[in-house]
């Protein structure tokens, strides 16, 4: 019984860790933004999403909703804060349209949050409100993970890795993998099942790298783009138009 509570807080450590450098990768993304000052083709949605996730299990970690889970707590409140900066950021940059649309998305995000929280501490208690505020985390934590999907998609059309960076994609994997073995252990499954999908989503982009490795940089202007490798979200659709500055800063 000690050496399950030991792996379950080993694997707790390591996943905030891999947590830490996957909510860091748009950071490339945004230093671009903030360069260019501009949000180009990029969209803000993902961050968005990614922020009401965060939120979401930051408030499903907390003690007095389920206990022993305060790790959860831990990366994903730090990884609240770090998309809070990139959707404040992505704001200041965006286009009016633009601005107006992640504004309008952001309010929907704050609502959905304010709503499990106060529903969660006013009308419900003990295990009652673990299972509404653990499926509320779930559902967006798969959204987060699923993300990633239109650029599995486009790296099968293109068969080049041109948008789907190796290190970006061993993070999705090693983050999914802890924190499902997390779960497991600690006998959660809001946060097994979501997290087993963020594993497998990754186990995905990696095999997919292996296969296209060796055409990575051969699509239209491959050079010019890599720093649209950290986007977590859609790909730019129309990649021939976007300037060419800042092809030392791709790298992930």
């Amino acid at each position: 019984m000690a050496i399950i509570k030991i792996l379950h807080t080993l694997f707790g450590i390591f996943g905030n860790v891999t947590g830490l450098f996957l909510f860091l990768a748009p950071m490339i993304t945004f230093k671009r933004v903030i360069m260019n000052k501009s949000t180009e083709q990029f969209s803000g949605i993902p961050y968005v999403m990614t922020l009401l996730n965060c939120l979401l299990s930051t408030w499903y970690g907390l003690p007095f909703v389920s206990p022993n889970n305060i790790l959860v707590s831990i990366i994903n409140g730090t990884g609240a804060g770090l998309e809070a900066f990139y959707v404040l950021t992505f704001l200041i940059f965006a286009p009016k349209r633009e601005k107006a649309k992640i504004s309008g998305i952001l309010f929907v995000v704050l609502s959905i949050f304010s709503t499990v929280a106060l529903v969660s501490m006013l009308a419900l208690h003990a295990n009652k409100r673990k299972i509404f505020c653990g499926f509320a985390a779930a559902i967006f934590s798969i959204i987060m993970y699923g993300s990633p999907l239109s650029i599995m998609r486009l790296v099968i059309k293109t068969k080049s890795v041109e948008y789907m960076p190796f290190f970006l994609s061993l993070f999705v994997f090693l983050c999914g993998t802890s924190w499902f073995v997390y779960g497991l252990l600690g006998k959660d499954p809001f946060i097994a099942v979501p997290n087993g999908v963020g594993g497998l989503l990754g186990t995905a982009q990696l095999i997919l790298y292996a296969i296209y490795r060796d055409n990575k940089g051969k699509g239209k202007k491959g050079e010019e783009d890599k720093t649209s490798e950290m986007e977590l979200g859609k790909p730019q659709e129309n990649k021939d138009q976007l300037p060419n500055t800042l092809n030392g800063d791709a790298k992930a």
